[in-house]
């Protein structure tokens, strides 16, 4: 016990060391319902999934998942229902990076498409798994 006395600083820095290491663990278990490059594939191959790509239009023309669909996030709410009307189909969310699909998300859960996911990473992990781009 002295000894924990003694060191305080010592143990202090040895708790906080660990917590940084441990973070990235914690907070990539958060995205962990986002949707994987390759579970989007076999989500779009077996189930007839529709990409709804929620860039901009001047991102979506530089490079987007095949076959997606663009309805920018502003416009979501208002256009997602006529895009996509059958709500039972899964809904594959992307963007550049991954936080406005998953933004995107809680609107599209709010619409009633529950089998809707958003691809974790954005387009990034897309194109970090080797999978084609289609240019507009």
């Amino acid at each position: 016990m002295k000894f924990l006395i003694d060191n305080w600083m010592l143990l202090a820095i040895a708790l906080s060391s660990g917590g940084m290491l441990v973070w990235p663990l914690i907070a990539s278990g958060m995205n962990a319902s986002d949707l994987t490059a390759s579970g989007a594939v076999q989500l779009i191959n077996r189930e007839r999934a529709v990409v709804i790509d929620v860039s901009e239009a001047e991102e979506f023309a530089a490079g987007h998942v095949g076959g997606a669909r663009n309805i920018p996030f502003a416009q979501l709410e208002e256009k997602l229902p006529s895009a996509v009307k059958n709500k039972s189909l899964p809904v594959i969310l992307v963007c550049g990076s991954g936080a406005k699909s998953s933004r995107a998300l809680a609107v599209a859960k709010k619409l009633g498409y529950e089998q809707a996911q958003a691809l974790g990473g954005g387009l990034k992990s897309w194109k970090a798994a080797n999978l084609p781009v289609e240019r507009a």
